[in-house]
């Protein structure tokens, strides 16, 4: 399966991390919106986000240590719609500036703003949930 996804994640209290060559980024408590794509293994990519124990490779896996899954959309493809998709979030939600995007022009792919926003523009997608009780988070 190739597509894109998008993790839905909270930050129960502000966190300042080191992300990576990133540098340290101040996380506000809250609600955060991460865009990713896989072109060989959707599943087995979100599988991977989902687990605590992994090596860290992406911006989100620095992330992903502090937060809770709360939500997963998917949308199958077989062509990225990664950066589009975060386009579109960028003009509606508060960007992360350069969080997942160092392959690509994009401003950003993590996003912020409350939850109930965040899921209202997420419908507009009309993408798939990921059903998260199928896999371990350990």
């Amino acid at each position: 399966m190739k597509g894109s996804y998008i993790l839905v994640i909270e930050l129960k209290e502000e966190k300042t991390i080191q992300v990576g060559k990133l540098g340290k980024i101040v996380f506000k408590k809250g609600f955060y919106v991460y865009v990713g794509s896989a072109l060989n293994g959707l599943e087995q990519r979100i599988s991977r986000h989902l687990r605590k124990t992994k090596k860290k490779h992406w911006h989100i896996d620095y992330l992903l240590d502090f937060v809770e899954v709360v939500d997963v959309f998917y949308k199958e493809n077989k062509v990225t719609e990664e950066c589009k998709i975060a386009k579109m979030l960028d003009k509606q939600l508060f960007s992360i500036p350069g969080f997942g995007c160092s392959d690509c022009k994009c401003e950003g792919h993590l996003f912020y703003d409350p939850v109930n926003r965040i899921m209202q523009i997420i419908k507009n997608f009309h993408m798939k949930r990921y059903v998260l009780y199928k896999h371990s988070k350990s």
